[in-house]
């Protein structure tokens, strides 16, 4: 089965924090790791799920288990 964690193209070439592999509410986002976790914390997030979103129609797959 395929989840589709980003379904936008905004956060193309981007690092994007969100709430956990269950939850993708997005919490951050940056040109860096650091970036987007920085963000995620300031708001209250100690533990996001953080990845990073490949620019154009390039896929990668993420195994959380």
């Amino acid at each position: 089965m395929e989840k589709v964690l980003i379904n936008s193209n905004k956060y193309d070439g981007k690092y994007v924090a969100i709430i956990s592999a269950e939850d993708n509410t997005i919490i951050g986002s940056g040109n860096t790791p650091q970036e987007a976790l920085s963000v995620a914390q300031d708001k209250g997030f100690k533990n996001p799920f953080l990845f990073f979103v490949p620019a154009g129609d390039l896929v990668h797959i993420y195994y959380a288990g």
